[in-house]
C-alpha cells in the first residue's frame, strides 16, 4: 500500500529540518533546540534529534536556524494543504512573510483597514506616540484564499446577480483583497519571551479584524514540555500549538521520565490529552476545519 501523502511529507519535513542543519547535535551532545543551560532540555532534545537522525555538528549561527525553520514549515504545508481541496476547495496560497516583507496583514480583506490606520499614524506625532505600530502583524507564514469570479461562483447553478452579494469578501467582482485564512506563527525554540511574541501577534489578530477570524496558530521544535505549556495552557487567544515532532517528543519523554521525572510526562500529557499541543501533520487537516 502507498504511504500516505502527510506520512510522507512528514518525513521530507523532518529530513528537510536535518539536511539545513536546522536540527543537529554538537559534539559534546547539545542538540541545536536544547537549552544548553536546562539538563532536562538537553536530554530530552538530544533524544528526540537523535530519533530524526540528526548529524553530529555545531548549531547554525544566530537567526539562521529560526529562518529555516519557517522556510522548511511553510514548504510542509504547500506540501499537503492544497492536497485537501476535496475537504477546503478555493485558490489557495502560501508564504513565508515577517516583518521584512512586503505584504503585511492589511494586505488581506479582514485587514485592509490597518493600511489607513498605518498612513494616520505616520502623519501625525501623537497618535504614533499613542498606538506605535503594534497593531500591524507580520506572521512568519500565511494561507489565504484567492477571491473567486461570479462565473466560479456560478458554475452550475446561477447564485450571484447585478442587485445581490455587493459586499461580500469572496467575491472578486467587488474589489476587495484576498482572506487570509491562516497565520503560522513557527518558532524553533520556545523561551519565554518568543511565547510572549506569539501571544501578542495572535491578539492583534483578533482585536483588529473586520470579518471572520483566520485560524491562529504557532508551529514549534521546543523540547521542554514545560516551556510548551507557557504558550499552549489557556484558551481564546491560538487555536492549537504544533510540534514539529510529537511523537518522537512523546516517546523521548517518557524514557526521560522514568528517572523519576514523572511531572514532565505529566505535563507533556495534559497538553496533549486537553488538545493544546498536536502534531505537525495535524495542521493540514486542522486548516480544512
Amino acid at each position: 500500500m502507498d504511504e500516505a501523502l502527510i506520512s510522507t511529507a512528514r518525513k521530507r519535513y523532518h529530513e528537510r529540518l536535518v539536511e539545513n542543519l536546522v536540527l543537529t547535535i554538537s559534539p559534546s551532545g547539545v542538540a541545536s533546540n536544547a537549552d544548553s543551560n536546562n539538563a532536562p532540555s538537553r536530554r530530552i532534545a538530544q533524544m528526540v534529534a537523535e530519533k530524526l537522525g540528526a548529524s553530529v555538528r555545531e548549531k547554525l549561527q544566530g537567526q539562521t536556524a529560526g529562518t529555516l525553520f519557517e522556510q522548511i514549515t511553510m514548504q510542509f504545508v504547500s506540501d499537503t494543504f492544497p492536497s485537501l481541496q476535496h475537504l477546503r476547495p478555493g485558490s489557495w496560497k502560501i508564504l513565508k512573510l515577517g516583518n521584512q516583507s512586503a505584504i503585511k496583514t492589511s494586505d488581506f480583506a479582514q485587514y485592509e483597514h490597518l493600511s489607513y490606520l498605518a498612513q494616520l499614524v505616520s502623519e501625525n506625532r501623537q497618535l504614533s506616540a499613542m498606538l506605535g505600530n503594534d497593531y500591524m502583524v507580520a506572521p512568519d507564514v500565511v494561507v489565504y484564499r484567492d477571491l473567486c469570479e461570479d462565473e466560479e461562483i456560478n458554475d452550475g447553478k446561477r447564485i450571484v446577480s447585478d442587485d445581490v452579494c455587493t459586499m461580500a469578501d469572496l467575491r472578486k467582482r467587488n474589489g476587495g483583497k484576498p482572506i487570509l485564512h491562516a497565520s503560522v506563527s513557527a518558532k524553533w525554540t520556545m523561551r519565554s519571551d518568543r511565547a510572549q511574541n506569539s501571544r501578542t501577534e495572535a491578539l492583534n489578530l483578533i482585536r483588529n479584524r473586520k470579518g471572520h477570524l483566520p485560524h491562529i496558530v504557532v508551529v514549534t521544535g521546543e523540547p521542554l514540555p514545560s516551556r510548551l505549556a507557557s504558550l499552549a495552557l489557556g484558551t481564546g487567544d491560538l487555536d492549537c500549538v504544533y510540534h514539529f515532532a510529537l511523537y518522537e517528543l512523546m516517546e523521548a519523554v517518557r524514557e526521560y521520565g522514568k528517572q523519576d521525572r514523572e511531572d514532565i510526562v505529566e505535563t507533556l500529557m495534559n497538553l496533549v490529552d486537553g488538545k493544546r499541543l498536536k502534531d505537525i501533520s495535524d495542521l493540514p487537516l486542522d486548516l480544512s476545519s
